[in-house]
């Protein structure tokens, strides 16, 4: 599997400590930045993540910012990409169980940081389960289409 990888400013120090998990986890990865701590702009790395995971260069998305809400919420506008923001095994399992998100977004500094690695393992071990939930992902992408092609009647 491969994946895109960046972080803002407040998630670099995390997004290095996880590099070699994701080696370990036999995941090829592409660091899409940021390379430092010096303040960035997090929508700029994080549509970086969102549109090779929706363009299928990648299989999924990994960000890292200060509470990876505003990484998420950026993933989310770009069409295709479902991304979940994690803060417990739980929460990334059953985003990946039931949503079929295809971008996990952590925070650094709203999660212990000892517990990001089992977040990122429950992540990628976990697969979308379907049934009941592909009725429901299948109705995520209705809203999307019909929310571009109002977009673009405009």
């Amino acid at each position: 599997m491969k994946i895109a990888l960046a972080s803002d400013h407040a998630g670099y120090s995390e997004k290095e400590r996880l590099k070699p998990l994701l080696t370990d986890l036999g995941l090829e990865f592409d660091d899409l930045g940021t390379a430092s701590e010096a303040s960035v702009d997090y929508p700029d790395y994080a549509r970086k993540v969102a549109e090779e995971v929706a363009q299928g260069r990648v299989d999924q998305g990994l960000l890292v910012c200060g509470s990876g809400t505003g990484m998420a919420i950026v993933a989310n506008k770009v069409p295709g990409v479902r991304a979940a923001v994690a803060w417990s095994e739980e929460t990334a399992r059953l985003a990946r169980q039931h949503n079929d998100a295809n971008v996990l977004a952590i925070g650094a500094r709203t999660t212990p940081q000892d517990k990001i690695p089992a977040i990122v393992r429950a992540w990628f071990s976990a697969d979308f389960e379907g049934g009941r939930h592909a009725d429901r992902v299948e109705k995520i992408r209705k809203i999307e289409s019909a929310t571009e092609a109002q977009r673009r009647a405009e």
